[in-house]
């Protein structure tokens, strides 16, 4: 299958004009309400932009509609802001995430959302149908064999399904 789910993700968020767009936008508003105090997007602002990216994105790329039904959890946003921060080696009291590392928490944001849904929806399907081939299994006397194979391809196609759909 080539790339990991989140990687295969986090390259159509980043190669996504309208994922740009929406950044640059949301990092404009983040400095215009701070009064252009500071040179970035300071961590503070980072819940409610994070709220704002999620009501512009949802309605503008599937992969967000479809994976975040919701913004992302303030964990989510720290963990994120955390990651980010490390990559570009910012630490200390006095950070701000300028237009680029703003992005990069973007992505790193609702990528991770966005492969946090999928596999929600995989653990979500899978238990309830092998209950249920399990007891056609049982009903029909079918042999344990038979039943592992049937469950295993299940399982299978329903982890195939949900990664290509974390295609752009």
């Amino acid at each position: 299958m080539g790339l990991s789910a989140s990687k295969r993700v986090c390259r159509a968020l980043r190669d996504s004009p309208a994922f740009n767009s929406t950044c640059d936008s949301v990092y404009e508003d983040c400095l215009a309400l701070a009064q252009h105090a500071f040179p970035g997007v300071r961590p503070y602002q980072l819940a409610s932009a994070s709220d704002r990216l999620h009501h512009s994105l949802s309605t503008e790329i599937p992969l967000i509609r479809k994976w975040v039904p919701s913004p992302p959890t303030r964990s989510q946003v720290d963990t994120a802001f955390e990651s980010v921060a490390r990559r570009f080696g910012q630490g200390g009291e006095d950070i701000t995430l300028g237009s680029e590392e703003f992005k990069a928490f973007a992505v790193e944001l609702f990528g991770g959302a966005v492969v946090s849904g999928a596999g929600r929806a995989i653990l979500q399907r899978v238990p309830v149908a092998v209950a249920g081939i399990a007891g056609i299994g049982v009903a029909t006397r079918s042999g344990r064999e038979v039943v592992g194979a049937v469950i295993g391809v299940y399982a299978l196609g329903v982890a195939t399904s949900v990664y290509l759909s974390l295609a752009p």
